[in-house]
């Protein structure tokens, strides 16, 4: 897949076969479309595009609002859409100046100039263009004078995607990890850089890598503990993850860090990258520390066993 970071930096290729959207997640609901697109592509002869916003609309058309939390980063969506076997993935930055083209400019310069659209496949609510005033009507209107074919996305498949999107963040914020992966058809990851913690886990006998998320926007899910599979080197591990803030040593920020099992490698500022499997419990303030070892312990015990059940698709 080829990546382009400008609408600028695209060339066109013959008979693109088109589609737009954020494709939060590149969940089940989305597969059903990318789906679709490579199916047209085959069909024509032509290579599949997907235009797509960084940063997301709501980031700068509401700087105020901070609640906006995507289920992917751009690089991680990036992936999800490489593997998914897509041609072309334009990243345009979105810009106040950007959203107060007319919907007519819109088509007629990014889809058409730009992008040289032969096909594209769109749902009935999507909206683009100042005050997002145009959507599929004009594109069907102008679809003639510009030659390019449109194809309507079914309404109740739009309607899975907006579900799906919904129940996959809320899932993740009430740690209904199985409901979450369910829907995204892949376990939910965070992918992070190791560093430097105050080295209690070590001390306690559950040495952690300490992940710094980078990217304010990512979601993450709810405190506890957690089963998972950590990828790093190039290798993978079964470990146990937690999110808090520490009560049983008054902590005072919110950690994200890791015990791998049966793994003992030096891996400051690396990239990790860590699936969520399981919800094992939620975050607890312990008398002493002692009490917090013993919890631990069982901990693994549960998390070991969860493995056990998922069978051999999640060993290390």
């Amino acid at each position: 897949m080829k990546i382009y970071h400008h609408i600028d930096d695209f060339t066109r290729v013959p008979n693109a076969v088109v589609t737009i959207g954020t494709f939060d997640g590149v969940h089940i609901g989305h597969r059903k479309i990318i789906a679709h697109i490579k199916d047209l592509a085959a069909r024509t002869g032509g290579e599949t595009v997907i235009l797509t916003f960084f940063p997301h609309p709501r980031m700068i058309l509401h700087p105020e609002d901070e609640s906006l939390k995507l289920i992917n980063t751009i690089n991680e969506k990036a992936e999800l859409l490489e593997q998914l076997g897509v041609d072309h993935l334009i990243i345009t930055p979105f810009s106040r100046d950007f959203s107060n083209q007319t919907a007519e400019e819109y088509i007629r310069d990014i889809l058409v100039n730009k992008i040289g659209t032969k096909t594209i496949v769109i749902g009935y609510d999507h909206r683009f263009g100042k005050d997002r005033q145009g959507g599929l009507q004009d594109l069907l209107h102008l679809s003639q004078q510009y030659g390019f074919d449109v194809v309507e996305i079914p309404e109740q498949d739009i309607n899975d995607v907006a579900i799906s999107s919904t129940r996959i963040r809320t899932a993740l914020l009430e740690n209904e990890i199985h409901i979450a992966n369910e829907c995204l058809g892949y376990p939910f990851f965070i992918t992070g850089k190791v560093i430097k913690g105050d080295q209690l886990g070590r001390e306690l006998g559950y040495p952690t890598a300490n992940l710094l998320i980078e990217e304010n926007y990512k979601l993450i899910p709810d405190d506890g503990i957690f089963a998972v599979r950590v990828k790093v080197n190039g290798r993978q591990y079964n470990g146990m993850a937690y999110i808090g803030h520490r009560p049983t040593v008054n902590g005072m920020t919110r950690n994200i860090e890791v015990n791998i099992f049966d793994f003992s490698s030096d891996i400051y500022n690396q990239q990790l990258r860590m699936e969520f499997l399981h919800y094992v419990r939620g975050d607890i303030k312990f008398s002493s520390l002692d009490e917090l070892v013993v919890q631990l312990g069982k901990d693994k015990e549960d998390v070991l066993a969860l493995m056990v059940i998922d069978g051999p698709q999640f060993d290390a």
